[in-house]
């Protein structure tokens, strides 16, 4: 098996006979050995209707359907899972991604040694304000936290080598952040290549401003994992350290003045509950302390969870192949 294209899709009946031909011309005419995998993620149209029938039609074609509207990256999920080829590609199911961009795809990964090519939609057709500017902005974010050169994290038309798709688990909506989860997991042969974006045909967008804040708290997730994921006593010892020293010298330094009050410049001083410092000092020495406590079992977890952590390991043979542990 050459390639399997996996499309998630939500309410898009009137696309998917015009979207199946069109990558069935294309994959045929190149003569490659591949399937296609719908994957219905709870349409409430007639979508399931036709991917069925379409499954009749073409031996290549596998229609996946879950009972209710889960997510594109739960779908994408069980794509990868159920994906052979050697190279997978995803793609859209408005038609708003080119079926024709396959073969080039494919090629960068088989012939010049990507493992992942993440296409750029360099002239959109969306609407500026409700699509261009924000994703213009989201791509801005991911491209700091990430150290990824990528121009558009979120385009669907994505090629992979199979073992990419095997090692990274894609949750909550984290199909945005496939190249850096991939990067993550040891893949670092990443491209991107500048791919045709069409208007959409039929319907609207499913995805609406909503998104763009999941996608943001997503990234700051992924963030935080990527740099303290193996080490969260770096992050949180190291805030509850910094908290607690500032409530320390705080207090001793209100204890020190009372004192100083009293027996040199004989003042009387107020009382130290009086002082709303003593409040402040308080606060960032629990503060502190819970923060350093919370790394501290973030450790504990890590190590006792070490035993079922799986590692892409490479062996220097002849035949060279790579096992998962």
């Amino acid at each position: 098996m050459q390639i399997s294209v996996v499309i998630p899709l939500f309410n898009e009946e009137e696309s998917l006979v015009e979207l199946h031909q069109a990558i069935q011309k294309v994959l045929n005419e190149a003569k490659f050995d591949y399937e296609i995998l719908f994957i219905d993620d709870g349409s409430t149209d007639g979508s399931w209707t036709v991917l069925q029938k379409l499954a009749t039609q073409n031996d290549s074609v596998k229609a996946f359907r879950f009972s209710k509207n889960f997510g594109k990256s739960q779908a994408l999920h069980l794509g990868f899972k159920e994906a052979r080829g050697e190279v997978v590609i995803t793609m859209d199911a408005d038609l708003q991604d080119n079926p024709q961009e396959i073969p080039e795809l494919y090629q960068l990964i088989q012939e010049q040694g990507y493992q992942l090519v993440s296409g750029w939609k360099k002239k959109r057709y969306d609407a500026v304000l409700a699509k261009n500017l924000p994703s213009k902005l989201f791509n801005w974010a991911a491209r700091k936290t990430s150290g990824l050169k990528l121009h558009d994290f979120n385009c669907g038309l994505k090629a992979y080598r199979n073992e990419v798709v095997k090692n990274i688990d894609i949750f909550g909506e984290m199909h945005r952040y496939i190249p850096v989860l991939a990067k993550n997991a040891g893949f670092e042969k990443i491209a991107e290549k500048i791919v045709q974006h069409s208007p959409r045909k039929y319907g609207k967008t499913k995805f609406g401003m909503e998104r763009f804040i999941n996608g943001f708290l997503d990234l700051l997730t992924i963030w935080f994992v990527s740099r303290f994921g193996k080490r969260p006593m770096h992050f949180f010892g190291a805030m509850g350290v910094l908290m607690f020293f500032f409530g320390f010298l705080s207090a001793a330094y209100i204890g020190f003045m009372k004192l100083y009050k009293i027996y040199y410049l004989h003042e009387s001083a107020r009382l130290v509950v009086q002082d709303p410092w003593f409040y402040i000092a308080l606060t960032a020495m629990l503060l502190g302390t819970q923060f350093f406590l919370t790394g501290f079992l973030g450790e504990m977890i890590l190590r006792s969870g070490k035993s079922g952590e799986r590692y892409r390991i490479a062996e220097s043979t002849d035949d060279p192949k790579t096992q998962e542990r």
